[in-house]
């Protein structure tokens, strides 16, 4: 399904699979998150949006931003959400999911989800990651991806909002491991766009994979561009 942009091609391409960690607690916590209001079937045409899906594409146009959106090409995927500059950026990615219909779920540290909050940002799809005990957390995803018919998860792999010299490794490590396309999500101020329209299969080729990353991100631009840190992976 296309909504506002041309498909462009899903990239596939092979490679062998990598990766183990030690599972912990977080396959609870995984198993408990429904995605928002979709069911995990793959029909996504209605004649018509849902109100809530109507309002939040509304807030969107109301200030200024456009969307550009097309359908996950599988039922299983990661979503890559770069630059992530801004506080900004949040509000912005939830109404765009809402917008959309698009049931994934997303990773944040645990003080994302103080109290109150904390039960509406996992009903919106929040998965807390406490920083100091996430050793096994990859692990309990990649269990996840195993046994769920649908499931998408986002990831902002710069992990703050300050310039580093590299992005953490998680998006790619989990992407390998699962067999599983990427999804190149981007909040474009320079042109007040915010989509998902690119799918790309890793193929463990480091170099090469983060090549095509690197060229598809060239132009968007994060509301601090200074801040986005560099499209690499750390050795």
């Amino acid at each position: 399904m296309t909504e506002e942009s041309g498909i462009l091609p899903l990239h596939t391409l092979s490679h062998e699979p990598s990766v183990g960690f030690a599972a912990d607690a977080a396959a609870q916590r995984l198993a408990r998150i429904a995605p928002l209001g979709h069911d995990h079937g793959m029909s996504t045409t209605t004649p018509r949006p849902p109100p809530l899906r109507r309002i939040a594409l509304g807030l969107l146009a109301l200030f200024g931003w456009r969307t550009a959106f097309v359908w996950p090409p599988e039922p299983r995927g990661v979503i890559m959400v770069y630059p992530h500059t801004s506080n900004w950026d949040f509000p912005i990615g939830m109404l765009f999911k809402i917008g959309h219909g698009l049931p994934a779920n997303w990773i944040g540290k645990t003080e994302m989800f103080p109290r109150p909050f904390t039960g509406l940002l996992k009903w919106l799809g929040g998965i807390p990651v406490d920083r100091k005990r996430a050793a096994g957390f990859l692990d309990a995803l990649l269990e996840a991806f195993r046994s769920r018919d649908w499931i998408w998860v986002a990831i902002a792999p710069e992990g703050t909002r300050s310039h580093t010299d590299h992005v953490k490794s998680g998006f790619y490590q989990l992407a390998v491991a699962a067999d599983v396309p990427v999804a190149l999500g981007y909040i474009d101020y320079a042109t007040r766009t915010v989509g998902i329209d690119t799918y790309l299969r890793m193929t463990g080729d480091r170099d090469a994979d983060m090549a095509k990353i690197r060229a598809f991100y060239a132009g968007k631009r994060g509301r601090r561009h200074e801040l986005a840190s560099d499209l690499r992976l750390r050795r």
